[in-house]
């Protein structure tokens, strides 16, 4: 059939997360499908953040570390986020980025699998992935490998001779969703350790951590948490790991009794020692805020709305920008999609800065991915029929064509 905008706006009256769009702050007539790179703000950031710089910071100063529990944050924040990713209570800490944390998880599963030597990646993960493991294994010496696979490899690549398998479960690029069970259970039967990058689907769609016996996992908050630009990240580990590794940056936050101030480090008890130095309060607190929105919302709802969002748009392109070189690079089926959308065009950056100078904001990944990731809190049906709209009067007109949009910016 025909898909219409009263198609569109029959959808959203049937949405039951509708009432959640008025809590963040949207740009009037722009159409946000970046909740994949960059969360929408949350109104209640403002507040918050008025409240910590002034009250917090500017008039109880230090006190604050206790008063308004600034130093439980990481642990306070990370219980909320262990909520929606199927982990239990002690076992996630929100803290430092992505990267850092991927440093230690690695590290700590080597520890784990002390006989073996190899670390299993996906050769096509977002690079720092593939960066931080790399630095890694160079420090630890010649011994240690870092051995890439794609998706259709990974069942012949990963063996006894692998210590870590380190998947992202929903691929940057792509959107496309790994199978958390079945690979854990494999990697496991395997005698591997299996660590979990859960950028692109911590509050995109239900995870369940445990239910997959996953051993560790690392995550952000600055995407569909909505925890603002730099926001901290987050690590996890089974508690059935807690206290028999070490992880390598041995900060002071991380120690047994860091008021002490012993001149040696000895590893605070459970996930605590994942922690490393002092936190960044203002960003630990307006992250909070996110995450606590984010609580407020059944998982299941938010998948299902995620993946009619994402299938009406595919439908659309089809529909509407027919004819004009776009070939669909996530699934075809939404299950095993994310929250996101990407097409191939072999003009793809250009046509990407006319649609956010149409109020489409979506983003390009070399060399030739749009990219339209869909946040169910705040995106409508509404506007994915508005954004195919401003999207085909782009292709016809040419306007991709101006100099203006050929021109590379630093950020893509």
């Amino acid at each position: 059939m025909t898909l219409t905008l009263e198609h569109a706006r029959k959808l959203d009256t049937w949405d039951p997360l509708a009432n959640m769009r008025d809590k963040f702050a949207l740009n009037t007539g722009e159409i946000y499908l970046d909740g994949n790179s960059l969360g929408a703000m949350p109104k209640a950031a403002v507040k918050r953040a008025a409240e910590v710089v002034e009250n917090e910071w500017g008039k109880s100063l230090i006190q604050s570390w206790n008063k308004h529990q600034w130093f439980s944050l990481p642990q306070r924040i990370g219980d909320k986020i262990a909520s929606l990713i199927g982990a239990g209570q002690g076992e996630v800490v929100c803290t430092d980025a992505t990267g850092i944390n991927l440093y230690k998880a690695v590290a700590c599963g080597l520890k784990l699998n002390p006989s073996r030597k190899v670390v299993l990646l996906e050769g096509s993960n977002f690079p720092t992935n593939n960066y931080i493991v790399q630095g890694l294994v160079k420090q630890l010496g010649d011994d240690y490998e870092v051995r890439f696979a794609e998706d259709h490899e990974f069942d012949d690549n990963i063996d006894e001779s692998v210590a870590v398998v380190c998947l992202t479960q929903v691929h940057y690029k792509s959107g496309r969703k790994l199978d958390m069970d079945a690979i854990t259970r494999h990697a496991q039967s395997k005698g591997c350790i299996v660590i979990w990058d859960l950028c692109h689907s911590a509050g995109a769609l239900p995870v369940n951590l445990n239910q997959a016996n996953a051993d560790l996992a690392v995550g952000c908050t600055y995407k569909y948490l909505n925890g603002g630009p730099g926001s901290p990240a987050f690590i996890f580990m089974a508690k059935r790991h807690h206290n028999k590794v070490e992880q390598p940056l041995s900060g002071w936050w991380g120690h047994q009794a860091p008021f002490d101030f012993k001149r040696d480090y000895q590893a605070g008890q459970g996930i605590n020692q994942l922690l490393t130095g002092t936190q960044g309060i203002l960003s630990l607190a307006v992250a909070e805020v996110g995450v606590d929105l984010m609580c407020q919302v059944d998982m299941q709802q938010l998948r299902a709305k995620s993946q009619k969002l994402t299938q009406l748009f595919i439908d659309l392109v089809e529909q509407e920008c027919a004819g004009y070189g776009f070939s669909l690079v996530s699934p075809r089926d939404p299950e095993l999609r994310g929250s996101q959308v990407a097409f191939a065009h072999e003009h793809g950056y250009p046509i990407v800065q006319a649609l956010i100078a149409a109020g489409v904001v979506g983003d390009f990944r070399a060399p030739d991915i749009l990219r339209f990731g869909f946040a169910p809190l705040y995106n409508s049906y509404e506007d994915v029929w508005h954004a195919v709209q401003r999207f085909k009067d782009i292709m016809q007109s040419q306007r991709w064509q101006q100099p203006e949009f050929n021109q590379r910016h630093a950020v893509t």
